[in-house]
């Protein structure tokens, strides 16, 4: 099994264990270059919020869009549009990436704008 069949592995496990939740869920994917996040339905049809480090107003705001400080400055904005929204609880979907590093940051910076999960 390769590295990405593992990460889809551990990503079906998650999703199947926060459908029985019954709650809107943040997931995020990570790429070598971007992170990106959305907070979607409880049913996963509607996107509620998004954000990513490949929109303008977000890259203009940070140096460089593949670290940690960038992914804390999505986590942020994330979670502003999300409770703009009238989201605050959600089920974090890391989509199978392990959880450190930039899924970390963006996570902490989350919950620490308001988002609890």
């Amino acid at each position: 099994m390769d590295k990405k069949a593992s990460r889809l592995k551990r990503a079906l496990k998650v999703r199947s264990k926060i459908r029985k939740q019954d709650v809107n869920r943040l997931t995020i994917h990570r790429t070598s270059q971007h992170i990106y996040a959305q907070v979607l339905s409880k049913d996963g049809t509607t996107t509620i919020a998004s954000a990513s480090t490949a929109q303008a107003d977000i890259k203009a705001a940070i140096k460089s869009t593949s670290n940690a400080d960038a992914a804390s400055e999505v986590g942020k904005v994330i979670a502003q549009r999300a409770v703009a929204a009238g989201v605050t609880e959600v089920a974090f979907d890391r989509s199978g990436f392990k959880y450190h590093g930039r899924v970390k940051a963006l996570a902490d910076a989350a919950r620490e704008a308001g988002l609890k999960f």
